[in-house]
């Protein structure tokens, strides 16, 4: 598998495939990511790809069960590629369950519902979508280049075509000074939006990142962890949805996992649980926090 660069993947694509179809990220202007800076974005030829897939099919064969489209935001990639590279892994990987994919906002809509139906015939099951916050202040600082009404639209987009919905929310993205505003706007939108997943990162302030450069000149306050965690109950608090919602990720000082509605209440009271105590060793330490 000839891969550009670092390679990233929803923690659930953990046994897929990974397929790079992109090199890089097509906004790439977030000020708080660093994962793609390093990359010039192109979208790599079919020959390129269908190399790498040729090269799957003959060292795992039928241990391949599901496929993750790389990098940032592959279906960016044209319809007529996209198909082209579905069709093949299937002709390759006939037993193939699921292909899962990262999409931005504006991937999205370029497609539109009718050409996600026909990603989702051809065996795309599951899009990966980066939310980050509800709040258009945040978006707009941190710029996302997107808009909430946007990323409603896209997310609704994808479920009427019938594909899994998985979202990406940051803790910590808001600064203290919007915390809580980033958590009710956020639970807001998740409400409307109604994805079948949500997986709530925390913020983590990486060196040469032009958020990093706010931090240092003092123009970003970082919430303290026990404030974060009172960020993430205020976001639960506030999200009615049917689905999962997940806060274990390796940056979450407190990792979480409820299906919502039903263990609702019950999170929210291990929450308040935590926040009573404030007992930092009920917190995942420092050191084993990442992205």
């Amino acid at each position: 598998m000839k891969y550009e660069g670092p390679i990233y993947r929803p923690p659930s694509e953990a046994k897929s495939l990974i397929l790079q179809i992109t090199v890089g990220c097509s906004h790439n202007r977030c000020t708080f990511c660093p994962s793609y800076k390093m990359k010039r974005f192109r979208i790599k030829s079919f020959d390129e790809v269908r190399e790498d897939i040729d090269e799957a099919r003959s060292l795992y064969g039928p241990l391949i069960r599901r496929v993750f489209l790389a990098d940032g935001d592959a279906l960016i990639v044209p319809q007529t590629r996209l198909r082209e590279i579905l069709v093949y892994l299937r002709e390759k990987f006939p037993w193939l369950e699921r292909v899962g994919i990262y999409a931005n906002a504006k991937g999205v809509l370029k497609k539109g519902v009718e050409d996600l139906v026909e990603l989702r015939k051809l065996g795309l099951g599951i899009i990966y979508l980066g939310v980050e916050s509800g709040d258009q202040e945040v978006l707009d600082r941190v710029r996302k280049g997107t808009t909430v009404e946007k990323l409603l639209r896209a997310g609704r987009m994808i479920k009427e075509a019938g594909i899994k919905l998985s979202v990406t929310v940051l803790l910590g993205i808001g600064g203290r000074e919007g915390s809580r505003r980033h958590a009710i706007a956020t639970g807001r939108l998740l409400t409307e939006m109604k994805p079948d997943y949500v997986g709530a990162l925390t913020l983590l302030i990486v060196p040469g990142t032009p958020l990093y450069e706010e931090y240092m000149r003092g123009e970003f306050e970082m919430p303290s962890p026990f404030e974060l965690i009172e960020e993430l109950r205020l976001m639960i608090a506030h999200t009615e949805m049917e689905g999962l919602f997940f806060s274990n990720h390796a940056s979450n000082y407190l990792p979480v996992k409820a299906r919502l509605p039903h263990e609702k209440e019950h999170v929210l009271r291990l929450i308040d649980e935590v926040l009573s105590r404030r007992d930092p060793s009920l917190l995942r330490p420092e050191g084993y926090r990442a992205l």
